[in-house]
């Protein structure tokens, strides 16, 4: 695919475009929610118009051609400003809801999907690390939120559990009969 990727490059040479390793930017990945290698991210006004994911050298050598023929058409004075967007909710507010959430459970994941279907390789990763842990948590799925924005995560974790720090920061487990009494 690197050879597919790279004749396309040069044959529509106007056209920007962008390789990155997926686990050497992690927080881009995330952003794009890369969550299979190779995946090819076309962007158009500033969102993703179209995604391919696997190596499916026609899939994308089709994309980059029809993405191709659209950027020809925009008009040179076409405005590259942001869509308006719904006022967000004041800090205060979305700091007494993170409260909220946090406090909730002894450890709360914040991630893309749920541990039953995570839409994301480092939402899936994650949940693998605290299940393989045993560790008690409660989770929130980010993308069916659009009030807040969250940075950050599986690297931080991952040095966490290595450096074995990751435990300390964990609340101890509860017995059974402490567990009986908070239901």
């Amino acid at each position: 695919m690197n050879q597919v990727f790279d004749e396309l490059s040069r044959k529509f040479s106007t056209l920007p475009f962008l390789k990155i390793e997926a686990e050497e930017l992690p927080d881009i990945s995330e952003l794009y929610e890369v969550a299979a290698v190779p995946t090819f991210v076309i962007i158009r006004d500033r969102k993703v118009a179209e995604r391919i994911e696997g190596a499916n050298a026609p899939a994308l050598t089709s994309a980059v051609e029809k993405f191709s023929k659209l950027s020809a058409q925009v008009p040179a004075t076409a405005s590259l400003a942001k869509p308006t967007q719904a006022p967000a909710a004041t800090k205060e507010q979305l700091v007494s809801r993170l409260r909220s959430l946090v406090s909730s459970q002894p450890v709360m994941l914040f991630m893309k999907g749920t541990p039953e279907a995570p839409r994301c390789g480092f939402s899936r990763q994650l949940v693998e690390i605290l299940s393989d842990l045993n560790v008690t948590y409660g989770s929130f799925d980010i993308l069916a939120d659009e009030e807040g924005e969250l940075v950050g995560g599986l690297d931080i974790v991952k040095e966490l559990v290595a450096s074995g720090e990751f435990k300390t920061m964990l609340p101890p487990p509860e017995d059974l009969e402490t567990r009986l009494k908070r239901l």
